[in-house]
């Protein structure tokens, strides 16, 4: 990373310090909770139902047979955090930077240049997704939702998710003039997205005219891979498919990030 990236990633690192406790619940407690009231609540009854792959058929339901729902919400969820984290950090903060505190535009004053910004901004989103993945990891573990040391690399996986989603709408932030925008992004993107991506059940138990549509959305992806290297059925030809999805999305926000960035930033 060039140095005034660095400068820019500093920066967001000393604001963290003084602000982390606010994120706690959002950032932390609240997989938590769902862990607990859906994994081990609502999972009683769905294992007593035939487990988490009732309903599921083909290769899919073959490979969820005799798992446990808490199982298999786990690395769901971990995938959904670093969704959720990465649009709260890349829609409102961004906004605050362009518009509210204006602090991008002081930097952009030195020789720090808007591809700075985006890279350090960026960098500091993906440090806030590993750390809230990792500890919901480690929440699962204690759990016993995961039981195979090969999950751990269900943590990248999730962190390559969260900048899937981080950079393609710290684009769109950029062109925004109010939050105005962000409340359909939240309410037609990343709810529906987090209820309807494979999170909670298996998308071929939604109608037969929505699971290609389900298989198109960034979370479905991050969400089978999370899942498949949890569980030890991941595929090496449909895991890299998740990871070129994934990793394409990540770099066309990047991409869009650094003209929308420029733009603003740069009369």
């Amino acid at each position: 990373m060039a140095a005034p990236a660095v400068r820019v990633l500093e920066h967001e690192l000393l604001v963290y310090r003084r602000v982390w406790r606010g994120s706690l619940v959002s950032s932390f407690l609240s997989p938590v909770l769902f862990l607990a009231a859906m994994g081990l609540g609502l999972g009683g009854l769905v294992d007593a139902g035939g487990g988490a792959g009732a309903g599921a058929g083909g290769a899919s339901g073959a490979a969820l047979a005799g798992v446990s729902y808490l199982a298999f919400l786990a690395p769901g969820l971990l995938a959904s955090a670093a969704m959720q984290t990465a649009a709260g950090e890349s829609t409102f903060p961004v906004m605050a930077g362009l518009v509210w505190v204006k602090s991008f535009h002081g930097m952009v004053a030195t020789p720090i240049k808007p591809a700075d910004v985006v890279i350090g901004k960026l960098t500091y989103i993906g440090l806030r997704v590993l750390l809230v993945v990792g500890v919901f990891f480690v929440v699962t573990v204690l759990f016993g939702a995961v039981t195979r040391p090969g999950a751990v690399l269900a943590v990248p996986a999730a962190l390559l998710t969260g900048l899937a989603f981080a950079a393609p709408i710290a684009a769109y932030s950029a062109t925004q003039r109010d939050a105005n925008g962000f409340n359909a992004l939240f309410r037609f993107g990343v709810i529906p997205l987090f209820l309807f991506s494979g999170t909670f059940f298996p998308i071929e138990q939604l109608p037969g005219i929505l699971q290609p549509v389900a298989y198109l959305t960034p979370l479905w992806h991050g969400v089978d891979l999370c899942r498949s290297l949890a569980l030890g059925t991941a595929e090496p030809v449909l895991a890299l498919v998740h990871v070129a999805y994934l990793g394409t999305m990540t770099a066309l926000g990047i991409a869009a990030a650094f003209v929308t960035f420029q733009r603003r930033l740069v009369k």
